[in-house]
């Protein structure tokens, strides 16, 4: 039975009111409609982070109150994803979709309006709950209209939309905060929402799978919710509490525990909430692992750039925007470049290609410095932007396009829930890495670039701002004793830098290593 319901009745000779039926359900009108929703999402993701210092003083909030503003966003996300694709599945890709992008779009402008850290924070939950929703169904909806052989080209251009839309957020975000205000980063979602609203009702098919008509999974849901917000809370809290730390390592454990008991009782009912079978495909079990690395690595790179390019080295939020713009051409040019290989070779080139460029990007890196010339700087960036487009756009087909297209809204939701928790690692770990390196070495290298001893074993308490990129100066201190400290401590968090690159570039050949091993055939 055809898992795609298409609204048209076609007519022996085409006329005018033909045209809204000829409209609904053309896959390329179904690729721009999506590409909305997805360059809102995108957007937004990465402009809140260049908007959370005015947040801050704008609202009196504290650092912990910041990191639930991010918090808070990615826990509903993160428990939602999979519920949102498989909603789509049975119930209308279309309408689960448009209900995603309204959500959303109110939750921004309420974001906006709250007036208090604890409304920005509750909206922000409510915001990522309806990302969830509005995410997997983007692929699921390519799915079902593509034909197998373009389905790839169209998960490029997927791709390619996703990774403008993230690249460009620090440049968007800093000129809104600096020329207008931090609610302006969430009111510029009206705009985007209301016209992917008005497109998706004149083009989007409705698909959905006929055949479930299934007692919904309750209980599922429930503990696929419970596991995941269990996994993502640890991994954004160990960092504060300790990757050892009891706390941590008992939440984390929780949640696998429950994960566990999740995937022991999805092959026990008739209609599960995720079919445990789609895992008997390697190409799709290794895409998501693969997923994961792949936003582990860009979003933690990204995280500690930009605090290297405005507090180490006193760029604007636009002027950082701008001089990562290599990275964002890139991955626009590699994601339909890598969904066309994908194409002819399959994902067994184009997933370890993309890794061993970000690897070669992670191992560049190694030789940046506190005073490195731009010239240094830009190749790590293409490579990075070339190997995060391929692995996307190979991962995505490998992921979707090897599920059947009645669980396409499920796939995504997969994929997503893999995107999010793989950034929430990245995020966390790398930045809990540059701290550890940054407290082992900043005393050193404080006394290294001329500061009294005494003085930098007093600024060993300062080790946290250091992490971040800051320097602990102040204005009473002599002009060449400021420059001393300036110094050692941006020593100090490359020296950070420095370990986190390592462990991506080795993650990112041990990702290359398992895509070579273990996908064996083409998607199909």
């Amino acid at each position: 039975m055809p898992s795609t319901v298409v609204d048209h009745s076609p007519l022996p000779a085409p006329s005018p009111s033909d045209a809204p039926h000829r409209r609904r359900g053309n896959p390329w009108l179904t690729l721009v409609a999506v590409a909305f929703g997805l360059f809102m999402v995108g957007l937004d993701g990465s402009v809140v982070s260049i908007a959370n210092p005015e947040i801050g003083r704008g609202l009196h909030a504290s650092t912990a109150d910041l990191q639930w503003v991010t918090n808070a966003y990615l826990l509903a996300l993160a428990a939602a994803l999979i519920l949102g694709g498989k909603l789509g599945d049975r119930f209308g890709r279309r309408t689960f979709y448009m209900i995603g992008v309204l959500g959303f779009t109110a939750a921004s402008v309420a974001i906006g309006l709250a007036g208090s850290i604890e409304g920005v924070i509750a909206f922000r939950a409510v915001q990522g709950f309806f990302g969830a929703l509005l995410m997997p169904n983007t692929l699921g909806l390519l799915r079902a209209v593509f034909p197998p052989k373009k389905f790839g080209m169209a998960v490029g251009i997927w791709a390619m939309v996703s990774s403008v839309s993230t690249a460009l957020g620090p440049i968007v975000g800093g000129l809104l905060v600096e020329h207008v205000t931090w609610e302006s980063v969430f009111y510029i979602n009206a705009p985007i929402g209301v016209v992917a609203l008005a497109f998706s009702a004149l083009v989007l098919p409705q698909s959905k799978n006929p055949a479930d008509r299934h007692r919904f999974d309750v209980p599922g849901v429930v503990l696929l919710a419970l596991g995941l917000l269990a996994v993502v809370f640890g991994v954004v809290k160990g960092e504060t509490w300790g990757w050892s730390s009891g706390p941590t390592l008992g939440t984390l454990a929780a949640g696998l525990l429950v994960l566990l008991a999740f995937g022991w009782y999805e092959t026990r009912v008739t209609q599960p909430l995720l079919p445990m079978r789609l895992f008997r495909d390697p190409a799709l079990t290794i895409g998501t692992l693969i997923t994961a690395v792949n936003f582990f690595v860009l979003l933690g790179v990204i995280f500690f750039v930009m605090l290297y390019l405005q507090n180490v080295r006193g760029f604007t939020p636009v002027e950082a925007g701008v001089r990562t713009l290599p990275l964002s051409l890139a991955s626009v040019l590699a994601s339909p470049l890598g969904a066309k290989l994908t194409e002819k070779f399959g994902a067994r080139l184009t997933m370890p290609a993309g890794m061993v460029l970000q690897a070669a990007a992670s191992f560049g890196m190694l030789g940046w410095g506190v005073h490195s010339s731009y010239a240094a700087m830009w190749p790590p960036f293409v490579a990075l932007g070339l190997g995060v487009g391929m692995v996307m756009a190979a991962s995505s087909e490998a992921i979707v396009g090897n599920a059947p297209v009645r669980d396409a809204g499920v796939a995504g939701g997969l994929q997503a829930t893999a995107l999010q928790i793989g950034g929430a690692l990245g995020t966390s770990v790398l930045v809990s890495l540059i701290s550890g390196r940054v407290g082992s070495t900043l005393t050193g290298e404080l006394t290294s670039a001329g500061v009294p001893a005494p003085l930098a074993e007093g600024l060993h308490e300062a080790k946290d701002a250091v992490a971040m990129g800051v320097a602990p100066v102040s204005g009473e201190m002599p002009a060449q004793l400021r420059a001393a400290v300036t110094e050692g401590s941006g020593q100090a968090f490359m020296n950070g830098v420095h370990t986190a690159v390592l462990v991506t570039g080795v993650l990112c050949l041990l990702g290359a290593i398992l895509a070579v091993a273990g996908v064996r055939r083409a998607p199909r």
